[in-house]
């Protein structure tokens, strides 16, 4: 492709390249942070607390509950993103080296998932620190991937186009784990013991995402020629500058504020029920001493892919019927509904047929109202700064919130149960539902057009 070809909207090649990425950065949230991961860590850690003869085991001289020691490395990941993600995000806006960025990033991530097949015995403690780095760069990546849904989609599109995104995310992460929920049960019989199963399952996620990514560096075109840098300054200097100046302008759009704010809270809830669901339905808190088994609840999460795949469409589909801001109210009440059942259900004999049947509801709205969401806030974002608002908005993005998972860990820690931490959950969502109808949306568009109009009109005097 020549240098001086200018790329252009509604490409159906670059937007099966974007989509491509969701693909192969989903196996690292569906095969590491929702289903092994966790209850793997939980294990090692319990069996280290068990040979120390105490209840708590040590990371840095702190006590901390075996269960909720990868709920804290979230709530860190995402602490340390907030410190990060802004500025990269003015970095890569300044440079135009957004390809670049995200390309670094996610190799970084799926090195460091690679690594977790060395998280073993009393390196317990590993599984955290790598799962830390790794979803930091995680983070850091899909900021850079969501900054480009305005540039490869135009308005009327967009809707269509994120759900494309995750509907691509949840079959890629859906059919990795069908091959790893295989290899899992069937594992023992061909000789390989169920740790190194687990650990190989981790590992693999790593290369998906490192191996599919590359279909995304062939299709993804850059935007905008690399800007050089002012004498006598870098970039670290003129990110910091650019998001200073972002930060005052950002009062001229209060409607998006608002919406971020709403978002903040209502995904901080859907993430929080995606990334610790392993370890509450793992967990011994079932009515009679029950447990769901590692097979059961990796089939719940799989039927979940599959399902979200669908629901992802479906739910684009609905908000070009109903609205977007709309269609995202109606997926928060049923997300209301199912922390509710979560933690008031799942007793008795019937366990897994209900968590089942839980696992429907959930698939049909996750991938939906996050898809919707995002282009709803593409929308009420300046041209030319997407990447520095869409580091905020991922803030409280996909596994990366921070409240919810810390509220969790903490609520087991202090009660003993898992139930109490689930019921807390339902502030996130009734909170988005308060606060997501005051969004004016038209208003919030309008906004943008007349910053962007006022930002190019000396541009065309001079």
């Amino acid at each position: 492709m020549s240098s001086h070809e200018s790329p252009q909207v509604n490409d159906k090649r670059e937007i099966f390249g974007w989509g491509m990425y969701d693909w192969a950065n989903s196996a690292f949230s569906t095969t590491v942070g929702t289903v092994f991961l966790a209850p793997y860590v939980a294990a090692l850690a319990r069996s280290a607390a068990e040979a120390a003869g105490t209840e708590t085991v040590s990371f840095l001289g702190i006590p901390i509950a075996p269960d909720s020691f990868l709920p804290y490395a979230i709530s860190f990941s995402v602490l340390m993103q907030v410190l990060f993600l802004p500025i990269l995000g003015a970095i890569a806006d300044y440079s135009h080296m957004r390809k670049q960025m995200m390309r670094v990033f996610a190799t970084i991530g799926a090195v460091a998932t690679i690594l977790l097949f060395f998280v073993t015995g009393s390196l317990w403690w590993l599984g955290g620190v790598l799962y830390v780095v790794a979803n930091l760069a995680f983070g850091a990546a899909i900021v850079f991937y969501n900054a480009y849904l305005p540039d490869i989609a135009s308005e009327d599109e967009r809707d269509r186009v994120s759900s494309y995104g995750w509907a691509m995310g949840y079959l890629g992460g859906g059919i990795l784990l069908a091959l790893n929920l295989a290899f899992f049960i069937f594992s023992e019989d061909i000789g390989v013991p169920t740790e190194l199963a687990i650990r190989i399952n981790l590992a693999s996620a790593g290369i998906w995402w490192l191996g599919f990514s590359f279909v995304t560096w062939k299709r993804l075109r850059s935007r905008g020629s690399a800007r050089a840098l002012p004498e006598n300054k870098t970039y670290l200097n003129v990110g910091f500058k650019q998001l200073g100046k972002t930060i005052k302008e950002i009062k001229n759009f209060p409607e998006t504020l608002k919406f971020l704010l709403a978002y903040f809270l209502y995904n901080d809830g859907i993430q929080t029920v995606i990334a610790v669901s392993s370890t509450f339905a793992a967990a011994p808190l079932l009515q009679g001493g029950l447990e769901l088994k590692t097979e059961t609840l990796t089939s719940v999460i799989l039927m979940i892919q599959f399902v979200a795949f669908a629901g992802a469409l479906l739910w684009g589909k609905l908000a070009k019927w109903m609205g977007a801001k709309q269609s995202v109210v109606l997926s928060l009440v049923i997300w209301s509904g199912v922390v509710i059942y979560a933690y008031g259900g799942l007793y008795g004999e019937n366990v897994v047929t209900e968590f089942f049947i839980l696992g429907v509801f959930i698939a049909l709205v996750m991938g939906g109202s996050q898809a919707i969401s995002r282009s709803l806030f593409a929308q009420m974002i300046p041209d030319g700064q997407e990447a520095e608002y869409y580091s905020f908005y991922e803030i409280s993005e996909r596994g990366t919130s921070w409240i919810g998972p810390l509220v969790f860990g903490l609520a087991n820690q202090l009660f003993g149960s898992l139930r109490p931490a689930i019921l807390s959950l339902i502030f996130f969502f009734v909170m988005g539902l308060i606060l997501l109808p005051f969004v004016k949306v038209d208003k919030a568009i309008a906004d943008v057009k007349a910053f962007d109009k006022a930002k190019q009109a000396p541009a065309h005097e001079a």
